[in-house]
């Protein structure tokens, strides 16, 4: 359709330009004509008004030359001089800009110009993004608790990276017990440095206990920071431990059951 449209004004024009070769009454209709065209050409073509900012007013100018130059052209024939070979040079720049704009077709490759410009632009875009190295996600916690350990302890370079908290419990005023697992399934927690906590936490290390999980494998540790509940004189050291393991495991890590525990005796509080 557009292409059509092209066509016709082309050969409007070639017939207006021809008859303002010997009468003067085709110069302002013809120039207003020509302007006219050129305006709602460009209304009606959004690709080359909305093309990239960059070339825009290029893609335009290319849109508007034959107009322009039709309107020029008038002009120029109504103050050229009266003469033969004036004529014949009219004649040949009418005949010469007929010929461009049917061979060029300005509108068509004004659209292509801008196509290719958008395109070029998308390119870039994309090369670009593919350049920029997407964020990782933030890190989501279950609990305050998680979080306080996740971002104080387990970050890279900390005391304990690639670990998680799996639970916790206060086992007493002075003492609080931690699971810790290692971030990666089928991985073992990695060592976690006593001095580190105790230079961390401004702990004493003999108040920091790290050891495993009864019943559990290499891919969590039970973490004992402060003073352990002391047993009653009338219980059993083994029912001491069992008592303790039974109160942590009753919201850190249920279902676990005690096998084995070792005793430390531990005469300072925790601060």
């Amino acid at each position: 359709m557009r292409a059509t449209a092209g066509r016709v004004a082309t050969v409007a024009g070639a017939v207006v330009l021809t008859g303002g070769l010997g009468n003067d009454a085709f110069t302002l209709p013809g120039t207003l004509a020509a302007l006219a065209t050129a305006g709602v050409g460009l209304a009606v073509n959004p690709k080359v008004r909305r093309s990239p900012e960059s070339v825009r007013w290029t893609a335009v100018s290319l849109y508007a030359a034959p107009h322009a130059g039709c309107a020029v052209l008038l002009v120029g024939e109504r103050l050229a001089p009266d003469t033969g070979v004036s004529l014949l040079v009219q004649a040949a720049t009418v005949a010469l800009w007929t010929g461009a704009t049917w061979w060029l077709r300005p509108g068509l490759l004004a659209g292509e110009f801008a196509d290719e410009a958008r395109a070029q632009e998308l390119a870039e875009l994309q090369k670009t993004t593919e350049e920029t190295p997407a964020e990782p996600p933030a890190p989501t916690y279950d609990s305050p608790q998680a979080a306080w350990w996740g971002q104080r302890f387990a970050i890279e370079g900390g005391i304990a990276p690639g670990t998680v908290l799996l639970g916790h419990q206060q086992v007493s005023e002075q003492c609080l017990a931690l699971v810790i697992g290692a971030e990666k399934r089928g991985q073992p927690v990695p060592d976690i440095s006593k001095p580190g906590l105790s230079a961390e936490l401004d702990l004493p290390e003999d108040l920091i206990d790290i050891g495993p999980v009864p019943g559990r494998g290499a891919n969590v540790r039970l973490l004992i920071l402060g003073q352990r509940p002391v047993a009653a004189p009338e219980a059993t050291t083994d029912d001491s431990d069992a008592q303790m393991w039974a109160d942590i495991a009753a919201t850190a890590m249920p279902g676990v059951e005690l096998i084995e525990a070792t005793t430390y005796e531990i005469h300072k509080e925790l601060t």
